[in-house]
């Protein structure tokens, strides 16, 4: 088994990060610059604050009051929602973008490459004869469920914040794709029904957040609650299927993940490290880190 992290960048033409310090980051996506808070860029800026303002369409101000709200400051060219592609292979996605109060707009850049390992693998599966399921878990706007889709894999999809799911399936259909089954659901709660459903699946992924609260308000902490829903997602998995983790949570590093994973599940090999990108001014900023394998 290999024990060296491994590092992982999309190649995108629809996004790129121009530049990063000071705790914030500055991205083009599609024909639109944003300049958002990034608490792991502890540099300084390459660019001076007169060129950030000049080059983003859209500024977002944190709350004083919070650290996860804020509000966007835009110029009068920015819109509110907007498009970008990505491709791979045969896949072509199209996603839309929006501003929202929490500094996301709907999309993990770096995940990109965790898509690329989606569709390659759902693609090995599929020429082994085998007719794959995928679950997407805390899913979010659905890009892993893009990716598996468009290699032929039927999805379940999974994500407690019913407006996120309406965004997904607007993506789906905005790259011309359709049959994903939907659930409005905490994940803990919807695997453990699974479970005793004696539901299997070819093909897991995971990317829960650091906190956060359930369709019913439950409560979801990382480091007390991911133990326990990868050992229910062990018992979900078929033999020969493979596991997409992704870990946000400052402070915890992509050897913790493959510690996790590998005294729980048994794996021919651990793909681990973190996703990254680069900006123009070769500062690489960390983004999260991942573990992916395939199970005996």
């Amino acid at each position: 088994m290999k024990i060296t992290p491994t590092l992982h960048t999309p190649t995108w033409r629809d996004y790129e990060l121009i530049d990063s310090g000071n705790f914030e980051k500055l991205e083009r996506f599609g024909s639109f610059v944003l300049a958002r808070p990034e608490p792991q860029a502890l540099w300084q800026k390459s660019l001076s604050d007169k060129e950030w303002k000049e080059r983003a369409d859209a500024y977002f101000c944190k709350d004083k009051k919070s650290e996860d709200r804020g509000e966007w400051r835009l110029k009068p060219s920015m819109d509110e929602q907007w498009h970008i592609k990505y491709s791979y292979k045969n896949m072509n996605l199209k996603m839309r973008l929006g501003l929202t109060s929490f500094k996301h707009v709907g999309i993990f850049p770096e995940q990109a490459s965790n898509w690329n390992f989606i569709y390659d693998s759902v693609e090995k599966l599929k020429n082994e004869g085998k007719e794959v399921e995928l679950l997407n878990l805390f899913a979010y706007t659905g890009g892993a469920s893009l990716a598996a889709r468009s290699a032929g894999a039927s999805v379940t999809h999974v994500d407690s914040v019913k407006q996120v799911v309406t965004w997904s399936k607007e993506n789906l259909e905005l790259s011309g794709m359709e049959s994903v089954r939907w659930i409005v659901e905490d994940a803990r709660k919807f695997v453990k029904k699974e479970v005793k459903r004696g539901k299997k699946y070819h093909a897991i992924v995971l990317d829960p957040p650091a906190y956060g609260r359930g369709a019913d308000g439950e409560r979801w902490i990382l480091e007390e609650d991911i133990y326990d829903i990868l050992c229910d997602c062990k018992t979900l998995l078929h033999s020969g299927g493979f596991v997409i983790l992704n870990l946000y949570s400052m402070g915890l590093s992509s050897l913790l993940s493959r510690g996790l994973v590998s005294q729980i599940f048994e794996t021919t090999d651990i793909e681990f490290g973190e996703l990254y990108f680069e900006d123009n001014f070769n500062k690489v900023l960390p983004l999260g880190v991942y573990s992916r394998f395939f199970v005996k």
